[in-house]
């Protein structure tokens, strides 16, 4: 697993939109995980994507054409997160918070904004991403081993993370780590973010 602390890739590789936002999430006392910005072009023209700015490898997908509109449709999905519950009013307020500055950022677009918490079994997709789960339930699938093992996250850096299990602690090193997710089964309910989302239709959309 590759551990990138720049949210970036080659289609935006200063990170300009994620490092514009990540402060204002952060001084509501929550992280900016991940943020994903699509962009369907004008009527008649391919969809494309224009922002990925985690370096997970891309999603293929495609927007729908809009009849007669001449504005670019930009669907942006942002997942939050902070320690302890986060719920609905959580990504309520983050989604107040930035909504402002996409539309600055995409003046003469139809913005969709859906802002979500991670969930009880989130896919892990950079290594960046241990440092919030410290005390919640992780399994990672070794190349080491073929196999699975699962802990409570007791600590993460920029090159492992630490592992406490029925027998003990573990080091794994990110090299030795193919896939990772949260594992609500090792936790403590209190540990588990929630799975608290909001989508709004913003900007032009009826």
């Amino acid at each position: 697993m590759q551990f990138s602390l720049q949210k970036a890739d080659s289609q935006d590789p200063d990170g300009l939109l994620y490092r514009s936002l990540a402060p204002v999430i952060q001084g509501m006392g929550m992280s900016l995980i991940e943020l994903d910005v699509f962009r369907q072009k004008k009527s008649g023209e391919k969809s494309g994507e224009l922002h990925r700015p985690n370096r997970s490898p891309a999603k293929k997908q495609s927007g729908e054409t809009r009849p007669g509109g001449n504005s670019p449709r930009v669907s942006i999905r942002a997942v939050v997160y902070r320690e302890g519950v986060i719920g609905v009013e959580d990504c309520t307020k983050a989604h107040r918070a930035i909504l402002p500055r996409l539309e600055l950022a995409f003046p003469d677009g139809d913005i969709y904004l859906e802002v979500s918490s991670p969930g009880i079994d989130r896919l892990i997709k950079d290594g960046a991403e241990f440092a919030h789960y410290t005390g919640c339930g992780v399994r990672c699938y070794r190349t080491d081993i073929s196999a699975w093992t699962a802990g409570i996250l007791v600590l993460a850096d920029n090159e492992k993370i630490v592992l406490r299990g029925k027998d003990g602690e573990i080091t794994l090193p990110y090299e030795i780590i193919a896939k990772a997710r949260l594992d609500s089964s090792t936790a403590s309910p209190d540990d588990l973010p929630d799975k608290g989302s909001l989508t709004k239709k913003t900007k032009g959309e009826g």
